[in-house]
């Protein structure tokens, strides 16, 4: 049963990561920002990225945020299909 679960686990966590580069790469494009795809994509990252954007502020221009966001959920990605592999195994 692992094994039919943890592939499925491990797209909706890269799939997530993707939209959240998506979404930092359109930060450098306001228009693109300002677009339908923009706003749907800040309804589905900004709540994740706001946990990190309050403990981790911005240097100068530059926000590591993000950085540390997707760090943060390839760990959880990893700890999920680790506390899986314990259940199911």
């Amino acid at each position: 049963m692992y094994f039919e679960i943890a592939p499925i686990i491990i797209k909706v966590f890269n799939a997530y990561s993707i939209l959240l580069i998506i979404y930092i790469f359109m930060s450098w494009v306001p228009a693109a920002q300002n677009s339908k795809f923009g706003e749907i994509l800040a309804a589905v990252c900004e709540p994740y990225l706001s946990i990190f954007r309050k403990i981790i502020p911005p240097l100068g221009m530059i926000d590591f945020s993000p950085i540390i966001a997707i760090f943060a959920l390839n760990l959880i990605a990893t700890g999920a299909l680790k506390v899986l592999s314990w259940l199911l195994l």
